[in-house]
Order: structure tokens, then sequence, then C-alpha cells
């Protein structure tokens, strides 16, 4: 894994969301966007962390941030993912996990004694530019959101 640094350009990368719909990164320039990497949709700690970031959705939007959730789940476990826990962010399909790659955030993990390649829990704060402002890594599901919008205010 190569993971990308803050003031580093975000790669650009078009995927698609919950509903099938093309997602292009270049596309949000003039907001803050909040690119949070989870592994899998409707398990225990994804499920924590979204719905943080799904009940302080209001705070994020004031601080002219978008929020974008990529994981290797296809566009139809993203809908149910959002559907069941009433989501009101866009959620991203990484099947081939090119973007994951492209952030230095695809790689080996160990889980349950197993060893196996795939997503680490990291976020990036992009800025209005295109640029890496922040990375967050140092984080709990639970406290996720509010790690990054403490950065976010005192930034």
């Amino acid at each position: 894994m190569n993971r990308l640094t803050a003031g580093q350009p975000a790669p650009d990368f078009t995927l698609l969301d919950q509903n099938s719909n093309a997602v292009t990164l270049s596309a949000l320039r003039g907001q803050k966007v909040l690119i949070y990497f989870y592994p899998k949709a409707s398990t225990p700690g994804c499920t924590t962390q979204a719905c943080g970031l799904r009940d302080t959705a209001a705070d994020f939007a004031a601080l002219n941030t978008r929020v974008l959730g990529i994981s290797p789940d296809a566009p139809a476990k993203l809908k149910k993912f959002e559907d069941k826990q009433q989501l009101n962010f866009t959620l991203l399909a990484d099947e081939t996990h090119q973007v994951a790659d492209a952030f230095g955030v695809w790689g080996p993990k160990k889980f349950m004694g197993k060893s196996f390649d795939g997503i680490h829990r990291i976020s990036f704060l992009i800025d209005e530019h295109g640029v890496i402002q922040h990375v967050f890594d140092d984080f709990k599901t639970s406290n996720h959101h509010d790690v990054v919008l403490a950065y976010l205010k005192s930034a």
C-alpha cells in the first residue's frame, strides 16, 4: 500500500452510486469532499460509522462538505444499505477496488486469524481545488464523524 498524503492531488475517478448513477470527483470541485473508505456495507462497524455520518449530515453541509462512502460492494447492495439505515449521503461502488488502489487503501489485512486483501478504513478530506487536505486514520467507527467535524471546524 502506498497511501496518499495531505498536499497531493486526489486522483479523479468516476464510480456508480447506490442508484447506479455515475459520480465523478472532479465534478464536485468548489466544495470540500470527505471520501471515507469502508470494507463492507451492512456490517456492524460500517453501519456504526455510516449512521454517525448520517446523523451529522447537516453539520457537514453547513461546512460545505459533501460525504462520499466508498466500498467494494455492488450498487444494489449499497442501495439496500442506504434504505435499511436511511442514509442521506452518497455511497459509491468500487467493485474492482481501482479507486481504493489509487488512494493507497487496498492491501493486506488480518481478521480472525485469516489474511486477505481488502479496504483499510481511512478517510480523505479533499479541498475545493481537488487536493487532499487531511487524512484521517486514527478514529473509531463510533467517533469518525466527530473527529472529522472537529478538524473541519478548526481548519
